[in-house]
């Protein structure tokens, strides 16, 4: 039995050294290949006068960083290109040989791509270089590298923060021509997203792949676009933003149902409010570009400022309605009435004098107390009706505790039904 696990293992050792040593001799035909009658200036199909096609692939790893105040959002990812360089083909190279050798990779010629809206980008060392060369047997190469970029996403933010936004990501030939130079897709799949990759604010409603080209006064290039269509998740604009300016408004109407007596109370809720609801739109515009555009957030916050407004000058007018005194009470140059041609003075003491005469109440703790000026017909009595001017100032007040709601129901169903069709 010891014998057969020792000859068991002697055959695995030798064909470990097998493997090693064909990969070994393997790579030395690389080197020689390189060596002899390489040039890495050339393209692959330079003799016979082709472009040569290198299909890319993209493998997005981080999706994020989306700002609308710098127009920007930040992408971790593998960038793989394929093409066909007959140059690296040979008979003794049985298999794909994948290496990480910065020499190899500067010796080999590589598609000079870029990244036209690229707003940064970095190459990732940790812990070596993020890049790898694989050379099948027929000669195709396969070229990955791992980058960082920031790409420039221009959004249009009338519809914010209900709104739907397209960013792209290009990838372009530097300095090869369409002549000699064509990038193409992968055919299946060309952008594929990391698995469980979710971002806060948005969610991907599709990737769509596409070619474009560049043109400029030296030539046509290569181009090809990805296109992220993306949808903003409208449940931290509604906890932060739309809820608390809802409350702010709701609040402001209490002072309906408070006594139009209640000048502090009622001119404080109202300044408070205000104040409060012009806080939460300055904190909601710091974060944002200054666009010369109307948004969906100004619409609903100039909405909001509107109502609370409209809250404290309608306590201002109902106010001045209360306070206001009828003209007959006080018309004391009235002139006295003429009883058979002669003019009859009337004294305040008489009692069924029909001059109106200000009745007041002389106790603190009189039953009476507050009533209001009254013709001596009148008693201060709780049964008695009050002026016309505090009847309409009570009135607009009980109108207002349902047109303001109603008015505001009314446009979040036109604001809601616009901003999300």
């Amino acid at each position: 039995m010891f014998v057969l696990v020792c000859v068991q293992l002697l055959g695995l050792l030798h064909g470990i050294t097998s493997i090693q040593g064909a990969k070994l001799d393997q790579l030395q035909i690389v080197d020689g290949l390189l060596k002899k009658d390489y040039d890495r200036r050339a393209t692959p199909t330079n003799h016979l006068n082709n472009a040569t096609t290198v299909y890319c692939e993209l493998y997005i790893r981080s999706f994020g960083s989306i700002s609308p105040a710098t127009m920007d959002y930040e992408v971790d990812l593998y960038l793989r290109q394929k093409w066909q360089d007959e140059r690296l083909k040979h008979s003794e190279i049985t298999e794909a040989l994948d290496l990480n050798d910065p020499n190899l990779v500067k010796a080999i010629w590589k598609p000079e791509v870029y990244f036209p809206n690229a707003k940064h980008a970095e190459f990732q060392y940790v812990t070596v270089p993020n890049v790898l060369v694989r050379i099948n047997p027929d000669g195709e190469i396969l070229y990955m590298l791992r980058l960082k970029l920031t790409f420039s996403c221009m959004m249009d933010l009338s519809k914010f923060p209900l709104d739907s936004q397209v960013c792209t990501m290009e990838v372009a030939s530097f300095s090869k021509t369409i002549e000699e130079l064509s990038l193409e897709w992968k055919t299946m799949n060309p952008v594929i997203m990391g698995k469980g990759l979710r971002m806060p604010q948005f969610e991907i409603v599709k990737i769509a792949a596409s070619d474009c080209q560049e043109s400029f006064q030296i030539g046509n290039y290569s181009c090809l676009v990805a296109e992220f269509h993306l949808s903003r998740s409208v449940g931290f604009h509604l906890v932060q933003s739309y809820l608390p300016t809802i409350l702010i408004v709701v609040i402001s109407w209490v002072s309906f149902w408070m006594d139009v007596d209640s000048v502090p109370g009622r001119t404080t809720l109202g300044v408070t409010t205000l104040l409060a609801v012009s806080s939460q739109s300055s904190g909601i515009q710091s974060g944002l570009p200054q666009v010369s555009y109307v948004k969906a957030i100004d619409v609903w916050m100039g909405t909001c400022t509107a109502f609370v407004f409209c809250a404290l000058l309608e306590f201002t007018f109902v106010n001045y309605m209360w306070r206001k005194q009828p003209v007959e009470v006080f018309d004391k140059k009235k002139s006295p009435e003429a009883v058979n041609g002669k003019a009859v003075d009337q004294s305040p003491e008489e009692p069924d004098s029909a001059v109106a005469v200000t009745v007041k109440c002389a106790r603190a703790d009189d039953s009476m107390l507050g009533c209001e000026p009254r013709t001596t017909h009148n008693m201060c009595a709780g049964s008695e009706t009050l002026p016309k001017n505090k009847i309409r100032a009570r009135r607009i007040d009980e109108l207002s505790r349902f047109c303001f709601p109603l008015t505001f129901a009314v446009f979040n169903l036109f604001y809601w039904s616009y901003y999300l069709s």
